[in-house]
């Protein structure tokens, strides 16, 4: 296993990090079918820990914390705290009640304490904003962070899907008020959306900032070849909203990257994977694991050059999208309905 820094931190963490959302009870579950449980998840756990990944993401949203409980569980029984990253994140709505979601001082005090009660763990590494909240000052939002890093309940805060001047106002924020400042930004990107090398990637790299890309895989696409099915991609609802079936461009995209895994006798996911090597700002992209060859094909990527000729293969029939994935809308107070 590889491992670097993540952004300017002195934090380390593998090239690659396990993504826990695939983790869960169903029935509390938006993910579809494809969730596994506690029991179906721990080889995975083993294997990636095997491999040498030390580096894991979650959300207090996954599976209404259940991906919390099973993330947590499974590493205090396999791993060594102080060699792992434990990464979660805060925002969405738990409870359709006042406070309950969103980035306000409360919320974010509430929703770490819940988050580490499910983990089973007195601090997390890196406690993330899943999303951008317009409906809470950008200041209130930087203090609490700020805070409770200073109570010792995390080490270091990140931020994910958001646009450029949100991620570089709220750094400025912290900059000027002496407060903790972000290390991380988890965003989409992978062969089918680069959007995000317009404004956010350049940001990220001035600012000493580490990108650890969800969906780098583009929930599977980029794992098979185009138009098959899997029990996830007939049943996930957000991986339909973020991608589209008739985008010609993707579609070739998908038959290129098929057509240089057959040449070079690889998998489709190692060479989509280790096109992200290519960018020098990625430090980690977060893979999601349901069978055993998803890591063994993960880890393969690490060891893959592009050449400049098969990147430029790869990324000629891209086409310009309009920014997806920053969704995950928090209700304003006066329009949410108790239940």
């Amino acid at each position: 296993m590889q491992f670097t820094r993540l952004g300017r931190s002195g934090l380390t963490v593998s090239r690659l990090c396990l993504g826990c959302m695939s983790y869960g009870d169903t029935s509390k579950g938006w993910h579809g079918d494809w969730l596994l449980d506690e029991d179906a998840a721990r080889p995975f756990f083993a294997q990636a820990l095997e491999a040498g990944i030390n580096f894991f993401d979650t959300a207090n949203i996954y599976s209404g914390g259940t991906s919390e409980e099973i993330t947590g569980k499974l590493l205090r029984q396999m791993a060594r705290r102080d060699e792992i990253v434990v990464a979660t994140k805060a925002f969405g709505v738990w409870r359709n009640a006042p406070n309950c979601g969103g980035l306000s001082r409360k919320a974010l005090f509430q929703a770490i304490d819940d988050s580490l009660a499910r983990l089973g763990m007195d601090h997390v590494d890196l406690f993330q904003i899943h999303r951008w909240d317009d409906h809470t000052p950008i200041e209130e939002t930087m203090e609490a962070l700020h805070d409770i890093v200073k109570a010792g309940k995390a080490r270091h805060i990140g931020a994910s899907s958001m646009y450029a001047w949100q991620f570089a106002r709220a750094q400025e924020v912290a900059r000027a008020n002496g407060w903790t400042r972000f290390i991380s930004m988890q965003n989409q990107l992978n062969l089918l959306y680069r959007e995000e090398e317009r404004e956010m990637l350049p940001l990220c790299g001035a600012e000493g900032v580490g990108v650890i890309p969800w969906s780098p895989l583009a929930r599977g696409r980029l794992a098979r070849p185009w138009g098959q099915a899997t029990v996830r991609s007939e049943t996930d609802g957000v991986g339909r909203a973020l991608y589209k079936d008739e985008d010609t461009a993707d579609r070739a995209i998908i038959a290129t990257l098929e057509q240089l895994a057959n040449a070079r006798g690889e998998a489709m996911a190692s060479l989509g994977l280790a096109w992200h090597f290519t960018r020098s700002q990625v430090v980690a992209p977060i893979i999601g694991a349901t069978k055993p060859h998803h890591i063994k094909d993960a880890v393969r990527a690490l060891d893959i050059a592009l050449s400049a000729d098969e990147v430029s293969a790869l990324e000629a029939p891209y086409r310009p999208k309009w920014p997806t994935g920053m969704g995950m809308p928090i209700p304003a107070m006066d329009k949410v309905s108790v239940l």
